[in-house]
């Protein structure tokens, strides 16, 4: 089906975190191949802007962690979401695509869907791991489910929900044979270090909570190979002041702090995310739990999974989904995907510094794991890559039906 845009109806859109601006901007550039010039506006972040996109907040006011977070900044989230439903329900929309960010996005998806506008959500919230119960707010908030892996769409189809099976666009973007030479010559890394990458997480409660666990495991790895090189990879400065308040505490000989302007590369390859420059040159990554586990399965890196949340976040979570555990056995997408712990997750009270440190220098040194490793991730990288801006672009034009 081939549709054309014959009237200057807009596209609003709204995503919340620096993942979602990523997988939005792919999606933005998808619709404009297929409706050159339409508008695109609603919340979002430099990947989106970079395509064109108005933004009338810009995503770093919704990027909360969790409850507690969300509670300390509730009036400002509720000033940007009444300002931001007023706008669609004022001026309607063509469609609205709602990227990740679920507790805003489908409470917006649901007003926005009673009022007539057609609803797409791109990235299934985890109902297959807490809180399955949400799937009858989705059914009453969106129009059509775009998902990133295969097996999310038996559930939906299940709850007859519409559903398309876009891919991710992470597996498109990030090279099936990563180089590493030219990863380490963007950071200026010695082609022949020994070098783990460390990620801690965006967050500040997650440098917290992470930092100095992360922290005395890499001194246990440098008591073990003094030349080991550590790179951490930093969203912003605020990130970069709190991890490096964490060092002094912890002092760690080798380990160096980046950020997007720490690289000598230019061109398409500077302009990724910093992390990416990070996993690719590393020999091993330690990461929290989250996209970046994914992100480091598609540069074939072995890794350590690891997360670690508050007692009074544990209460919160447990009574809010009635779950002491998730549905899975696994936390980390990689697990998650192949079915099985094709790499460690130590978390909670088993994420000791000595724990990690153990995990983490066999993830080093283990070479016939890591080969095999390297051929589960390439396989599960091609199960993940398919055109996902046109896939995408194709389920929202259907569910626009006709108004773009």
């Amino acid at each position: 089906m081939t549709l054309h845009c014959t009237a200057a109806r807009a596209i609003g859109m709204v995503a919340g975190e620096p993942s979602g601006d990523l997988l939005a901007g792919r999606v933005i550039a998808g619709l404009h191949q297929r409706f050159p010039g339409v508008a695109i506006e609603g919340i979002g972040g430099p990947r989106m802007r970079e395509q064109g996109f108005e933004a009338w907040h810009d995503m770093h006011a919704l990027t909360v962690f969790g409850f507690v977070d969300a509670l300390k900044r509730l009036p400002s989230l509720l000033s940007i979401y009444n300002d931001t439903k007023k706008r669609l329900l004022n001026e309607p929309p063509a469609v609205f695509v709602g990227i990740d960010a679920p507790d805003f996005n489908l409470r917006l998806e649901r007003e926005l869907r009673q009022a007539g506008t057609p609803t797409v959500h791109f990235v299934g919230p985890s109902i297959w791991a807490w809180r399955y119960e949400r799937i009858h707010k989705i059914r009453e908030s969106v129009s059509h489910m775009l998902v990133l892996f295969p097996f999310e769409e038996e559930i939906y189809r299940k709850e007859n929900i519409p559903v398309t099976y876009v891919g991710h666009p992470l597996a498109q973007t990030i090279p099936m044979k990563p180089d590493r030479a030219a990863a380490r010559a963007r950071l200026g890394v010695d082609a022949s270090a020994r070098m783990m990458a460390i990620l801690p997480g965006s967050r500040s409660s997650e440098i917290r909570l992470m930092g100095p666990r992360f922290l005395q495991a890499a001194q246990g790895l440098m008591r073990r190979d003094p030349e080991l090189l550590c790179v951490v990879p930093m969203v912003n400065p605020q990130r970069r002041a709190e991890f490096e308040a964490l060092l002094a505490q912890y002092p760690v000989p080798n380990l160096r702090c980046v950020m997007a302007e720490d690289r000598d590369g230019q061109g398409a390859a500077a302009a990724q995310p910093v992390a990416w420059s990070v996993m690719e040159a590393a020999d091993a990554v330690l990461v929290a739990s989250g996209t970046a586990t994914l992100e480091a399965a598609l540069y074939k890196r072995p890794m350590v999974i690891s997360y670690v949340l508050s007692p009074w976040m544990r209460r919160i979570m447990a009574w809010k989904s009635k779950q002491e555990r998730p549905y899975l056995p696994w936390v980390g997408l990689p697990n998650i995907l192949l079915r099985d712990f094709v790499v460690p997750e130590l978390l909670q009270d088993d994420a000791t510094p000595q724990a990690l440190e153990a995990a983490a220098w066999a993830a080093l040194t283990d070479d016939a794991r890591a080969a095999g490793l390297e051929a589960k991730f390439t396989a599960l990288h091609r199960d993940l890559l398919r055109d996902t801006p046109a896939l995408a672009a194709e389920a929202i034009a259907r569910t626009a039906d006709g108004r773009i």
